[in-house]
């Protein structure tokens, strides 16, 4: 059975305004998490998602490139306990405003 999991990230680079939010989304839907993703006012971009474990490693894999235009620097990670909070993976307007 696969392990269920919750991971919290927060990327830091040229991540503003060259549609990271959006891949993010793609991403995410494509491989069934859900959560959400949001810009933070210091230019970063926060990320909490929800899903298998192994397919959360795919997705970190693919936020550490983002989409063209993204210069990725930094990916912070930390892992939890999955709440089951989440029904869908949206965007939203800005910073880590909890569940």
């Amino acid at each position: 059975m696969p392990e269920s999991a919750r991971v919290e990230v927060v990327i830091r680079g040229v991540v503003q305004g060259v549609g990271y939010r959006y891949f993010t989304r793609q991403e995410a839907t494509r491989l069934g998490v859900n959560g959400w993703v949001a810009n933070r006012p210091d230019g970063a971009v926060d990320v909490v998602a929800e899903g298998d474990r192994a397919i959360l490693d795919e997705l970190l894999d693919r936020l550490a490139v983002g989409p063209p235009g993204a210069v990725v620097r930094d990916v912070d990670v930390a892992w939890r306990d999955a709440t089951g909070a989440f029904r869908e993976f949206g965007v939203r307007a800005g910073g880590h405003s909890g569940d």
